[in-house]
């Protein structure tokens, strides 16, 4: 039996001395690094040198640069084999100067690596009005940080094409987790956040950090090239049914339910930006290309699964006192 096992099964060797570097190891990237670690190199680009040792206990090895400074990042060229881009941009303006400071940085000397995959968001589409989305709908961001979003993708393809990188973009939606902060509906239920009545209200569209991460792993290696994936489970839920489904496995009332008009008055921005889009995304593509099989296949199991794993919580003990 091969002594090196990957999400992916059996590594052939040539794969066995790869190198990854993960750009934004945030969340995600530390359950990347933790499926990785110990099977093939993985370095992580941080500008916090006081995540040091979190990012050493994940199996990585720390490079320090920063996206917003493009000096920093001169040694990234040739690094490594491949590379999973999860930073954001920044909060302001509609293009990301990050994503095109990396890219220059990783092509430098022609060091340029085999494989790039890019998280991006389901953003991207706008309001697609309740339907069915699949990943040759033409993008039509309406927010300027979906905008950005699809500023990166653009740069990320672009790059692909004129170079033989195979540059992967992932399209994903909201991400949940029990063990992720502010990674469960439990907040929102607990301050009754109204959601809009049924007259109004959008699809909303679900993946398990788990899930993701697997899903980015396997897209380093079977993606093909210049090719976009919707990274989602298989919900097709109005967001209003998911708030009063998690409320139910909580144990708590459903959220009071209001109209639109009502909406626009007592909601912030932020919220009222994800209740002005409604889209139900496609995910065969994942599926059959990436080859992923979904360990959470909706919303409703990855929260009841994280309810039982935290002993009925639904928060993990170290979060489940006040915030510091």
């Amino acid at each position: 039996m091969p002594s090196i096992q990957s999400p992916l099964g059996a590594l052939p060797a040539r794969f066995r001395r790869s190198r990854v570097l993960i750009v934004g190891c945030g969340d995600i990237g530390l359950r990347v690094a933790s499926l990785l670690s110990g099977k093939l190199t993985v370095r992580a680009l941080s500008s916090q040198r006081v995540r040091a040792p979190e990012l050493r206990a994940a199996g990585t090895t720390p490079l320090w640069g920063n996206l917003d400074r493009p000096q920093s990042l001169r040694r990234l060229a040739g690094l490594a084999q491949r590379v999973l881009h999860l930073a954001p941009p920044a909060t302001v303006g509609t293009t990301d100067e990050r994503t095109a400071a990396l890219l220059r940085a990783l092509r430098r000397r022609g060091g340029a690596p085999a494989a790039l995959v890019y998280a991006s968001t389901s953003g991207v589409y706008g309001d697609c009005g309740g339907d069915w989305v699949d990943e040759g709908r033409p993008v039509l961001p309406s927010t300027p940080r979906a905008q950005r979003r699809a500023d990166a993708e653009s740069r990320v393809q672009f790059w692909g094409r004129s170079t033989a990188v195979r540059a992967t973009v992932l399209r994903v939606p909201g991400i949940y987790a029990a063990d992720r902060e502010g990674g469960t509906p439990l907040g929102r239920l607990r301050k009754a956040t109204p959601v809009l009545e049924a007259a109004d209200d959008v699809f909303t569209n679900h993946i398990h950090a788990d899930d993701l991460a697997r899903a980015c792993v396997r897209a380093l290696w079977r993606a093909k090239p210049l090719r976009v994936y919707n990274i989602n489970d298989d919900s097709a839920l109005r967001m209003g049914d998911y708030f009063d489904a998690a409320a139910a496995l909580y144990g708590l009332p459903p959220p009071p339910r209001i109209s639109r008009m009502r909406a626009q008055v007592e909601l912030g921005a932020m919220q009222l930006s994800f209740m002005s889009e409604s889209r139900r995304m496609v995910n065969t593509r994942m599926k059959q290309e990436l080859g992923l099989r979904l360990r959470f296949p909706t919303v409703i199991e990855g929260l009841a699964a994280g309810i039982q794993a935290t002993g009925g919580s639904g928060v993990p003990p170290e979060t489940s006192g006040p915030s510091r």
